[in-house]
Parts: structure tokens; C-alpha cells; sequence
């Protein structure tokens, strides 16, 4: 069996010194969909913002895409980051340039210097995601569903192993989030991407079957998300 893309060991993880979870364990495969699911203040964002360096992993191990996170510097943050791709609720578009220009910003960011390479690969993720007659607009001209395709161009535009989306549904409505997990979902199949995915939409969950993650009481439980509904 091929290496996790993420695990954790008896990790304990902390938001402003106060321990939200404890002993977790995990094994994320690649080419896997994962859901993460909780309650509000079960500690689902502060597991997502260790993964991706926003808060340190002070006590237990952990890695992530060949990254260590318990000796992970700030200086290493960035490199981190460009191996993952992240997809937040409220998109975090840059609102004064358009959809091209925001991928633009991102690729130059992380050191991309050819233009043809560059132009290219813009051109590669907004198709996959069924943007690329909208890459002149500006973020206000485009819907929440469109809006959030940006989002997920963005996350795949460095090839990401993992990509973690919190609560990437949660502004739609249901008939766009059903097509935002139809795209999520190929993604992992077609690019042999992990996705871990955390939301509150229990009927997301029964629509589209995955492995779970479930924080609660400050534990982490792993299952099926058919066991939610027995």
C-alpha cells in the first residue's frame, strides 16, 4: 500500500491554547473523498487549519503531502500551501480583478515565470470546471456557483495531491451545491486527487456517499457516511 497523503498520530489539537481535540488519528489515501462533519465547534476548522499551517501541531505527528507539520516553520508555510489546494465557504476572490487575473495572481505567487506555461494552465483549469467562457468577468458579475468553480480552478491551478474545502456548498443553493459536488467529485476520480471536505449538509452526504470524518465531544470518529443514516 502506497503512503498516506495525510496522517496524524495522538495529535492534539488546540485553538487559542484551549484543546478542541484530542488523540486524533488519521489516514487520508490518495485519489480519496473524504466528508468531515461535526457540529458548529467541533473543532472541523481547527483540524483544516492545521493541516494547512494556520495553527501549529504542538504535540503528536503529522504530515501532510511530505511535509512534516510538527517541525514546520513559517518559513515553510508557503511551500506547504502550494501542495494543497484550498476551497473556502465564501470563495475569497480578489474582487478588483477578474476571473483570469485572480488565477494570474496565484500562479505568479507561487513562482510560475513562462507565460505560455502560465496562460496554459489557466486555460486548462477553467475548462475543467466549466469557466473558461467566463475568464474576463469580474467576480460580482459571476454567481455563487460560478463564483465557487474560480474558487476550485484556483485550488487545482499547482496540481495539488489534496485539496481541503471547508464548507464549499455552504452559500449555494441546493441545486448549485449538488453540481459543485458532482465537480468535486470527478475531480478526485480524473486527477487522482484526495478531497477532504467538511460541511454540515446531511443530505449532501446521503446524495453522494463517502468515507467520513466525524469530530465529536473532542474525539474523531471515522466511518462510512451510510452509517449516519441507519
Amino acid at each position: 500500500m502506497s503512503e498516506p497523503i495525510l496522517y496524524l498520530r495522538n495529535a492534539n489539537v488546540y485553538q487559542k491554547n484551549f484543546l478542541v481535540l484530542s488523540h486524533v488519528n488519521m489516514n487520508l489515501e490518495k485519489g480519496e473523498f473524504y466528508y468531515l462533519i461535526g457540529k458548529t465547534g467541533s473543532g472541523k476548522s481547527s483540524l483544516l487549519k492545521i493541516l494547512y499551517g494556520d495553527i501549529p501541531l504542538l504535540e503528536g505527528q503529522g504530515k501532510v503531502v511530505d511535509i512534516d507539520l510538527v517541525s514546520l516553520k513559517d518559513s515553510e508555510i508557503s511551500t506547504l500551501r502550494r501542495k494543497l489546494g484550498i476551497v473556502f465557504q465564501d470563495f475569497q476572490l480578489l474582487t478588483d480583478r477578474s476571473v483570469e487575473k485572480n488565477l494570474l495572481f496565484v500562479l505568479k505567487a507561487t513562482g510560475w515565470k513562462d507565460k505560455y506555461a502560465i496562460n496554459e494552465r489557466i486555460e486548462e483549469v477553467l475548462q475543467s470546471v466549466g469557466m473558461a467562457t467566463k475568464k474576463h468577468k469580474m467576480p460580482h458579475e459571476l454567481s455563487g456557483g460560478e463564483q465557487q468553480r474560480v474558487a476550485i480552478a484556483r485550488a487545482l491551478l499547482n496540481h495539488p495531491a489534496l485539496i481541503l474545502a471547508d464548507e464549499p456548498t455552504g452559500n449555494l443553493d441546493p441545486e448549485t451545491s449538488n453540481e459543485i459536488m458532482l465537480l468535486l467529485k470527478g475531480i478526485a476520480q480524473q486527477n487522482h486527487c484526495t478531497i477532504l471536505m467538511a460541511t454540515h449538509d446531511y443530505s449532501m452526504i446521503k446524495n453522494f456517499p463517502a468515507k467520513t470524518i466525524k469530530c465529536e465531544n473532542g474525539k474523531i470518529y471515522h466511518g462510512d457516511s451510510n452509517d449516519l443514516f441507519i
